[in-house]
């Protein structure tokens, strides 16, 4: 089981100035709630997680956090286009130490807890992974610069017989101090594979996406009403 001295520390890196969709973190619900708030609300209540915070350069930002959740300024330079999520993590653990981190990415709302807690779990009680991330299983006929990437045109398959591929969703990656320093990066090379499901797959980076997501909250806030 895991150590209980080990520190498990999650962060939600947020740039409110985004180009694709208008001020998408801080986009309001048929509810009221704040695009940020759902994956907020989902890692506070890991039973893994020691804590979460927003990593933003914009202090604005604290207007939208709930109650468990601290803010952390970032250096403004990290709202560049230039800069990768890498580079984030990189500042980010030189001021916040833990054994253990967790990235989520406000874009994935329909993240379930129990989704990133099997995350941690991978990395922190196996030795058989060394980072882990959430993943939407595709079983379909993929295509590459024109190429056939998972079947063969001369012998064509059955869609169920088809080699599966993975696609990361915005939902969590784990990862020790350790392999990060190591590797310079999030991922190791013994990574676990986390599938998640429908509407767990929603990742938000364009307004379609986000009109996508706010049809599927408003439906299943009206069914759980009823």
């Amino acid at each position: 089981m895991r150590d209980i001295k080990m520190k498990t520390v999650a962060m939600v890196p947020i740039k409110l100035n985004s180009e694709r969709v208008k001020e998408k973190n801080i986009r309001r619900f048929c509810d009221g709630t704040p695009l940020v708030q759902f994956i907020l609300r989902t890692l506070v209540k890991s039973k893994f997680i020691d804590s979460v915070y927003v990593y933003c350069s914009d202090e604005r930002i604290e207007a939208y956090l709930i109650d468990g959740v601290k803010f952390l300024k970032r250096p403004g330079y990290l709202d560049m286009d230039t800069v990768n999520c890498n580079d984030i993590i990189r500042e980010f653990i030189k001021e916040v130490d833990a054994d253990y981190y967790v990235v989520s990415h406000a874009t994935a709302p329909f993240t379930k807890t129990e989704s990133i807690d099997r995350c941690i779990d991978a990395v922190a009680n196996s030795r058989e992974y060394d980072s882990a991330f959430t993943v939407e299983r595709t079983q379909t006929f993929m295509w590459e610069k024109g190429r056939p990437v998972n079947f063969d045109p001369d012998k064509f398959p059955r869609t169920q017989e088809l080699e599966p591929v993975y696609m990361e969703t915005s939902g969590a990656f784990v990862f020790s101090r350790e392999v990060f320093e190591r590797y310079n990066r999030r991922i190791g090379i013994k990574p676990c594979l986390v599938e998640v499901e429908g509407m767990e797959c929603i990742d938000i980076d364009t307004e379609y996406e986000m009109e996508t997501a706010q049809a599927v909250y408003r439906y299943m806030s009206t069914k759980e009403s009823k």
